[in-house]
């Protein structure tokens, strides 16, 4: 296995209420006679777009309820990501190269996949506002010679890590539709299912899917057998960011989540502290002939006054390199 598409809606993020309350303003709007979820999660069978011009009176009319969704996916479309999903995104990036393919708008998988931290764990996002048609854009990821070459959870691509030309064996499309197992099984790439979408095991299954996981868990699991096990190496070590969190009192939380990033820097806050305290005990304890006094800056713009010594002492010279050397 060499790359693995992910769907986004169903797949990665919950989409059943957060879809349907944006699709069912068009379908008021436009007078579809889409009147249910369940009736919406049908167009889902078949590509989605083609599903809704169907319910149309001609191109023109189907072409301005399309845009019209799109508009509304673009602003009011905020879905929570699925749990456990963001791990296996991150264990994946460091062995296969990694796309999205949707339906929905460029700008919804930017919004979703940048504040999950995860967008530079994929190489290719084809939004359905750019690749409507998802066996094109199957087809164009695995035409272009260059899309073996993935990212590692950083915003390069992988230039000296192994390369293969990408082939439809050894592609894996993972979604939770059957519209879209039928046409990734049409362009010949295998397909995963997943349980918690819009469609059942059964008509996962019946559709082509290889296999449907109920867990998130268990696509990593299927798809590198034994090696699930190993870490991950590189950037897509390094866990999420915490979404912080405003608790009202004028700081900033992280939800009791480690954040190496802060830890590293409050590390070097108590470096240049305790180097900033060696230097005042230094200038204390010097002689003040001529009772002259020097300012040391203190944080936060403070300063206080000091006695200047007539010469340098040791401790004190000593004390400034430890500062210098912390930056």
């Amino acid at each position: 296995m060499r790359a693995v598409v992910f769907d986004l809606d169903g797949t990665l993020v919950q989409t059943r209420v957060a879809s349907w309350e944006v699709f069912s303003q068009i379908n008021d709007r436009f007078s579809l006679g889409v009147d249910s979820p369940e009736r919406y999660f049908d167009l889902f069978r078949n590509n989605v777009f083609a599903s809704i011009r169907s319910l149309c009176r001609d191109e023109a009319h189907a072409d301005e309820v399309k845009a019209a969704f799109l508009a509304l996916l673009r602003t009011d479309y905020t879905p929570a990501m699925i749990p456990g999903m963001s791990d296996v995104v991150r264990r994946l990036a460091g062995d296969c190269t990694l796309a999205v393919m949707s339906s929905n708008a460029m700008q919804v998988l930017r919004r979703v996949l940048v504040t999950n931290d995860l967008a530079f764990c994929f190489a290719h996002v084809f939004g359905g506002d750019v690749a409507p048609d998802k066996r094109a854009a199957i087809r164009a990821f695995l035409a272009d010679s260059g899309s073996g070459f993935g990212r590692r959870c950083a915003a390069d691509y992988d230039e000296a890590g192994r390369h293969a030309e990408p082939a439809a064996a050894s592609t894996v499309l993972v979604t939770d539709t059957a519209g879209d197992v039928r046409d990734a099984r049409e362009t010949g790439i295998r397909v995963v299912g997943v349980a918690w979408g819009m469609h059942s095991v059964d008509e996962l299954l019946d559709a082509g899917a290889e296999f449907v996981a109920l867990w998130p868990q268990e696509i990593t699991a299927y798809l590198l057998g034994d090696a699930a096990v190993e870490p991950p190496g590189g950037a897509c070590a390094v866990p999420a960011r915490p979404v912080e969190k405003d608790c009202g009192c004028g700081c900033s939380g992280t939800d009791g989540q480690d954040d190496p990033v802060r830890e590293a820097a409050a590390a070097r806050r108590r470096r240049r502290t305790a180097a900033r305290s060696h230097v005042l005990a230094a200038v204390s304890a010097a002689p003040t002939p001529g009772g002259r006094k020097a300012t040391v800056p203190q944080p936060r713009g403070r300063k206080v006054a000091l006695p200047q010594p007539a010469a340098v002492p040791a401790e004190l010279l000593a004390a400034v390199r430890a500062v210098c050397a912390d930056g």
